[in-house]
């Protein structure tokens, strides 16, 4: 069976006086690109203002999401930063470690596939 089906006809079988007109008929199914969590782990010893920062900074949080996802990082040793394509969240992730790194801070991010 044919994916496609390209014709020069009408669908009613007449060709429209000469006029002719393409029809595609496409049963290919995609599929939403699955999508990942950025999660960062607490430690004892990066500075919540850092995380604070950092939160603001690679992933475009308000000052008052930053601070929640910092408290709760603080309180259950893990927080959401967001939810990315593959693509994004490697790279922000990246960027992120590579950023704590300069600055000293053993700050560590996880991917999980949502």
């Amino acid at each position: 069976m044919d994916k496609h089906r390209l014709s020069a006809e009408r669908e009613d079988g007449d060709d429209g006086g000469g006029q002719s007109q393409l029809v595609l008929d496409s049963r290919t199914k995609t599929r939403k690109p699955s999508m990942y969590k950025v999660l960062m782990m607490n430690d004892d010893y990066t500075p919540m203002e850092f995380v604070v920062h950092v939160l603001q900074h690679f992933f475009n949080l308000s000052n008052t999401q930053a601070n929640d996802i910092m408290l709760n990082v603080h309180r259950r040793g893990i927080g959401v930063c967001g939810i990315y394509s593959y693509e994004v969240a490697e790279a922000k992730a990246t960027k992120v470690m590579e950023y704590a790194r300069q600055n000293e801070h053993p700050l560590q991010l996880q991917l999980e596939k949502e």
